[in-house]
């Protein structure tokens, strides 16, 4: 259904260290920098762009918005978020754990990144 996602940063340094760590985590490469100084990552047919916004206003994580990531195993996630966290992501949430809900049992960890956007790395536990 998606084509790519893009958010927006205040510190590309910041989000790149942050993304190239947890997306790391996750198996993606780091992000290939286009001409424009804009973030691009390409992962299992996946795309995120993290650029500054074109309208020169800060960036500002989406109220009720949250971004989410496949992840291949609980283990994945607990080293996506371990990487958040040492590359200037907040734990919001609870910590990675696994949910009960309506389709089943998943396995999830929640962030921000360093721009304030809200992240979500998911498993299905079965």
């Amino acid at each position: 259904m998606f084509s790519h996602i893009v958010i927006g940063s205040n510190d590309l340094d910041a989000s790149k260290a942050f993304y190239d760590a947890t997306l790391g985590a996750l198996g993606c490469p780091p992000a290939q920098v286009d001409g424009k100084g804009r973030l691009l990552y390409v992962h299992d047919g996946g795309r995120l762009v993290v650029t500054k916004p074109i309208d020169g206003a800060p960036a500002c994580g989406a109220n009720g918005g949250t971004i989410g990531f496949s992840a291949g195993s609980p283990e994945a996630i607990d080293a996506w978020h371990k990487a958040g966290l040492a590359h200037g992501g907040v734990a919001i949430e609870n910590p990675p754990g696994p949910r009960e809900t309506p389709i089943g049992t998943l396995y999830l960890g929640y962030l921000r990144d360093p721009s304030g956007n809200k992240l979500c790395a998911l498993h299905p536990m079965g």
